[in-house]
Parts: structure tokens; sequence; C-alpha cells
């Protein structure tokens, strides 16, 4: 990441755009660890999704309830170059990277970006 951006924000859109019925807090927070791991970014992030309806939790349950999926078609662009995936660290040949009105967010691998976004 290049500094720039909010990590609050991007934190938000991108569960905004989480494409699960419904997912336990700690897979949502291994998402949110793809922006930051920092503790009070991850509460905040969490925080300002619920107070936009973005989520609802309940326990150690999060519904996501925007409804508005990433198109990979049009959001989800992939370059090719030597990347790092910014979840599980893996080496990749081609990066594919989320755009959000935060910021670009990525790279993430093949399988990685699927699981990010919840389409695995």
């Amino acid at each position: 990441m290049d500094g720039t951006r909010d990590p609050v924000e991007l934190g938000v859109q991108l569960l905004a755009r989480l494409e699960h019925a419904e997912l336990s807090l700690p897979a949502v927070i291994d998402r949110i660890e793809t922006i930051s791991t920092h503790p009070q970014t991850t509460r905040a992030i969490l925080e300002e999704a619920e107070k936009r309806g973005h989520i609802d939790r309940e326990g150690d349950t999060v519904r996501p309830s925007g409804g508005r999926f990433l198109s990979f078609e049009s959001e989800v662009v992939s370059r090719e170059g030597e990347f790092e995936c910014r979840r599980c660290g893996a080496s990749l040949i081609t990066g594919h990277f989320m755009r959000l009105e935060a910021g670009e967010h990525g790279p993430f691998g093949s399988s990685c970006i699927r699981k990010v976004t919840g389409r695995e």
C-alpha cells in the first residue's frame, strides 16, 4: 500500500462488497488483515462497517448486508509482474487487484482473490 489511502475506508469498502451470506468473525478478520493487522484499525473497520449498515454482527457471526458485489470483469484487474499475495504471502506472476473507491487493493493470487471476495 502506498500510504495515501485510508485503511479504515478501504476495509469498510472491502466488507461492503463481500459475497458471503455469513462469516465467522475470524474469517472476516482474515479479510481485514489483507489491509491491516493493527488491532485498533481492525476494530475501527468493523465498527464503521456496522455503523454504515454494510455488516450485521451477532456474537461471532457477521452477515454482510451490502448486496453490491465486485464485478470480476471491471473491478478486479490482473497484472503480470513479480508480486507477493497480500493474503497468503505466495510469490505471484499474475497479481489480481480490487478496484475500490478508496483505492486499489492487492495483489492477490487467483485462489485468494476468490476467498477474499467470497467467490469461493
